[in-house]
């Protein structure tokens, strides 16, 4: 499943008030959302009762987020996919195998004498 979302262009809505991609925080993690295309997008649009307004978006590489993107942030950044969607969504934590060593959560970080 991993190297599928790498490899997937996905959605990720522009936050109008930050500037940069649009995320929420959850257990001291901040998640990323993504889409993967306009209707899981809508969906989540419509949750947040702003349906029928035109959001902005970048396509992006699933890959792209987890290795350029996520070590830019501030804390732990995993991506949450389709999130609006009660089966099909998906998250991707700040952990090792997922995202970059140095922004996983549970990386060794002991350094040997």
């Amino acid at each position: 499943m991993l190297g599928e979302f790498r490899r997937s262009l996905l959605l990720a809505p522009l936050s109008g008030v930050e500037g940069g991609l649009m995320s929420g925080w959850q257990g001291g993690v901040r998640w990323i959302y993504a889409f993967t295309d306009e209707e899981a997008l809508s969906r989540f649009a419509a949750a947040r009762g702003a349906s029928g307004q035109e959001w902005e978006y970048l396509a992006i590489l699933g890959a792209r987020l987890l290795d350029a993107v996520i070590p830019g942030g501030d804390g732990p950044t995993g991506v949450a996919v389709n999130v609006a969607d009660e089966e099909g969504s998906m998250l991707f934590p700040p952990v090792v195998g997922i995202v970059p060593d140095a922004q996983a959560v549970d990386a060794d970080r002991t350094d040997a004498a």
